[in-house]
């Protein structure tokens, strides 16, 4: 997993409430267990037409935020089943950021096991944040310092010091593991001594 420490970018407004992972990746694409590929089929429903052409009226289809790294959303963002290739899908279309006034919590850990930073902010923030995506103007997110920054504004959100950890050092579960090999090791070499029948 890659680390996160800041991102720049014209962020992207998607202005829906209760967007759920069926929206976000259609259960179609849900066959391959690979992390990479999954960013064309990215809210396919609402980017295609039946013919599975461009909408070119759908944001993520328009320039310049079909290159955004931030996304803007609704409340409840990535409710509804718990498809970690929601999470894929939005990082491997190059999307590292989200920020919402809520996130359901199976896809809100999701993101930190999968190197994305959701960010929780309330709806004025919200408010202000969306006209810099319309006026097609950069905002800045440093996870360092907790901070937002959109021209001469800043706003503090909050984090768990943990998940804050693996985002800046790109440790998602398997990583957090092996830092922990020795111990594994001597505790497998020990429980084959004491039960070597289940070996």
């Amino acid at each position: 997993m890659k680390k996160f420490t800041k991102v720049e970018s014209i962020p992207a407004l998607i202005q829906l409430m209760n967007i759920d992972t069926d929206m976000i990746i259609p259960k179609q694409f849900l066959k391959t267990i690979k992390r990479s590929g999954l960013g064309k089929s990215l809210f396919y429903e609402m980017r295609h037409d039946e013919k599975g052409n461009l909408i070119s009226e759908f944001i993520l289809n328009q320039k310049p935020y079909k290159n955004s790294k931030i996304l803007i959303t609704g409340k409840n963002f990535g409710c509804g089943s718990s498809r970690e290739h929601a999470p894929w899908a939005l990082l491997d279309f190059g999307i590292t950021c989200i920020i919402s006034t809520s996130f359901a919590d199976i896809f809100y850990n999701n993101c930190f096991k999968n190197g994305i930073l959701p960010v929780v902010v309330n709806e004025n923030v919200i408010e202000e944040l969306s006209h810099y995506a319309k006026r097609k103007e950069n905002i800045k997110v440093d996870l360092q310092k907790q901070l937002i920054t959109f021209g001469n504004n800043e706003i503090k959100f909050d984090i768990e010091d943990f998940k804050k950890k693996c985002l800046l050092n790109g440790l998602d579960d398997i990583s957090l593991s092996l830092k922990r090999s020795d111990k594994i090791s001597s505790f497998e070499k020990n429980r084959k001594k004491q039960k070597p029948w289940l070996f």
